[in-house]
């Protein structure tokens, strides 16, 4: 499982024109779920958000998690994460799971997170979506449960 999170002090995502999920301070944080994921990789992921230390102290120090800042998380699933551009033009996504493993996988990192009460909006899974955001920093962390980066 993949996470590209960012520190944003608001974002929004839109389906159709309406809001399906926002935010104020917080992690935007977009999801991709791969072929061989679980649970455990949908609770590492969920720990990883949650505990990420992108926030400033008093001292200017990126030393505070979410909690700890009380900020929000707006999770939007993304199978693009998984896209595969190493031959030709087009990205290949063979190694995204499949939309019903996807959802359950997504879904456990969206329940994980509110298990630890942390406030969660979420975008519309599958859907074509507006994301918006302003990135605080900006502060751009990549996650991966398989530690490949």
């Amino acid at each position: 499982m993949r996470a590209v999170v960012q520190r944003v002090s608001r974002a929004r995502v839109r389906v159709g024109g309406e809001t399906a999920g926002e935010i104020g301070p917080g992690l935007l944080a977009l999801v991709g779920v791969g072929a061989d994921d679980g649970p455990a990789d949908a609770a590492y992921i969920a720990g990883k958000i949650r505990d990420l230390r992108v926030f400033e102290d008093a001292d200017g120090k990126m030393n505070r998690s979410l909690g700890e800042a009380g900020g929000a998380v707006l999770a939007v699933s993304q199978f693009t994460l998984y896209g595969d551009c190493r031959k030709g033009r087009r990205p290949s996504f063979d190694h995204a799971a499949p939309p019903d493993a996807a959802r359950r996988l997504f879904e456990a990192v969206v329940s994980d997170l509110r298990a630890a009460g942390v406030p969660v909006e979420t975008g519309r899974f599958q859907a074509r979506m507006a994301v918006e955001l302003v990135n605080d920093g900006p502060v751009t962390i990549l996650l991966d449960s398989r530690r490949t980066f």
